[in-house]
């Protein structure tokens, strides 16, 4: 008899980092709660972090990228950096500034290759109305970088006195979403696995400040935002829900997923509540204001919708009434459904 036993579910007690830690779910949130926030003092949980600079509110955020593979239907590692880093100003409701980026890059990387991340990174850069005004690169020996990767830092301009946070979601808030999900996860998995669909898949990976800009130009009273990038949809509201205090309630119905999309999920055994979205966010807004909200974010994606509200129960936990009309508790996920997506 084999006395040694595979369990494909990652221990949440382990002595070293899996990929699983890198998922946006619960391993995730344990390494940079007892880790990092530990380490650091700080336990923002939120996109980015206010500065002020003269008496100017400002955000400033990071993030690193390592998608695999570097290029994929859809966009690339290199506007994928640009976008994620301005998405993270967009959802603390700032006016991306300008952005800084370091490159890691391994011993016989094509220069060719190199060119044409840095030149997706312009134009996405110059879409997106922001200048990339420093950075750094690195060179790591031949089987230790996996190709490039980008870590990008962003700073911003709070335009606006609303406090855009966790903290300012109320009950009876409605709950929107941008459009629909699942796209950019199955796009990266089409292209690592090297499939073909009959009908082909793009990600959605852009840039989300005009979204924001527009709610907030429409006189939107935004309490909070999030993109929905690791853990999709569903962590993205396990996190308000626990973070607001409150508890959520979703419709599924009211969740678009493309018909390829779906069918992949299916066919892998995926949740496209988990997939990862790089164009995607839910807004928290007050109810009076919901049907003025999803007009503003209908005007760029046809497939907004109001998702559910805010409960009055304080329990920080999300309810989604299936289309069957059952009730499923929403949890994070244990590990990572699609390692290396961002």
């Amino acid at each position: 008899m084999n006395d040694t036993v595979a369990c494909p579910l990652p221990r949440d007690d382990t002595d070293c980092v899996t990929l699983a830690h890198g998922g946006g779910g619960a391993l995730m949130q344990r390494l940079v709660r007892e880790v990092f926030a530990a380490a650091f003092g700080n336990d923002a949980r939120h996109d980015g972090a206010r500065v002020d600079s003269g008496g100017r509110p400002l955000v400033t955020t990071t993030d690193a990228f390592v998608v695999k593979p570097l290029f994929f239907p859809g966009g690339d590692i290199g506007a994928l950096a640009v976008h994620g880093t301005v998405n993270d100003l967009a959802m603390c409701g700032a006016r991306p500034l300008a952005l800084t980026a370091s490159f890691v890059i391994e011993e016989g990387f094509a220069v060719a290759d190199l060119r044409r991340i840095a030149a997706s990174m312009a134009r996405a850069a110059r879409a997106a109305g922001v200048a990339i005004v420093s950075g750094d690169t690195k060179v790591v020996e031949r089987g230790h970088g996996d190709g490039v990767y980008i870590t990008t830092s962003g700073i911003g301009a709070l335009d606006h006195g609303l406090d855009i946070h966790p903290r300012a979601i109320a009950p009876g808030d409605a709950v929107l979403l941008s459009g629909d999900i699942g796209r950019h996860g199955t796009a990266v998995m089409v292209a690592r696995e090297n499939l073909h669909t009959a009908t082909p898949i793009s990600s959605d990976q852009g840039n989300l400040w005009p979204a924001v800009a527009a709610l907030l130009a429409a006189g939107i009273e935004v309490h909070c935002l999030r993109d929905l990038t690791r853990g999709g949809l569903a962590t993205a509201m396990v996190e308000l829900a626990r973070d607001g205090g409150w508890g959520i309630g979703m419709e599924e119905t009211a969740v678009a997923v493309e018909p390829t999309v779906a069918a992949l999920c299916e066919l892998f055994g995926l949740d496209p509540l988990y997939v990862a979205n790089e164009g995607r966010f839910v807004a928290v807004v007050p109810d009076g204001q919901a049907t003025a909200a999803l007009a503003v974010l209908r005007e760029t994606a046809a497939a907004a919708s109001l998702l559910g509200h805010v409960s009055a129960v304080p329990d920080g936990r999300v309810r989604l009434r299936t289309r069957y009309g059952t009730t499923r508790h929403v949890a994070l996920l244990s590990g990572a459904q699609l390692p290396r997506i961002c």
